[in-house]
């Protein structure tokens, strides 16, 4: 019970933070966190069909140019940003919980996924924490994700809501 409130305290602040669409970032020494939260009036079942079929991502979200892959626990993906078309990020699906949670990420940080239901929407929010031991070394040269995930949150919900 006690892991319970915790776990909500933790997602309403993070709502908090980070809604209606908005992305708030927090910068320390050694990290960077990223998050956005929003309201999509759809079901459940409809978000997470759309976050985890990785062939369609391009379709519908103009933040991604290509994941190749499949989305699914333990798997490998190769996704390609907008944020930097030149590189491809290798990463694993570390936590897949079907219309709750999806986690992928590397060694230098994840993106969590998380839906919430809520009367007939859905309350979506992705975070994602980057950083180590070396980040202080290369942060300058990691772009803001703020603007990409306030598109990424549009695109979703865009899509969602035409379902």
């Amino acid at each position: 019970m006690k892991n319970l409130l915790l776990i909500a305290l933790f997602m309403t602040s993070l709502s908090s933070i980070a809604q209606d669409g908005n992305a708030k970032t927090i910068k320390k020494t050694f990290s960077r966190t990223t998050t956005i939260s929003q309201t999509i009036d759809s079901d459940i079942s409809v978000v997470w069909a759309l976050l985890t079929n990785a062939s369609d991502f391009p379709r519908w979200n103009s933040t991604i140019v290509s994941i190749e892959g499949n989305i699914e626990k333990g798997q490998k993906i190769k996704l390609k940003s907008t944020l930097d078309t030149t590189r491809t990020f290798k990463l694993k699906i570390k936590e897949f919980i079907p219309n709750e949670k999806l986690i992928w990420g590397d060694a230098m940080g994840e993106r969590i996924y998380t839906l919430q239901k809520v009367e007939n929407k859905t309350v979506f929010t992705m975070t994602e924490k980057i950083g180590g031991l070396m980040f202080p070394m290369f942060a300058n040269k990691i772009p803001s994700f703020d603007n990409s995930f306030e598109q990424f949150t549009t695109d979703l919900k865009k899509e969602a809501e035409s379902k």
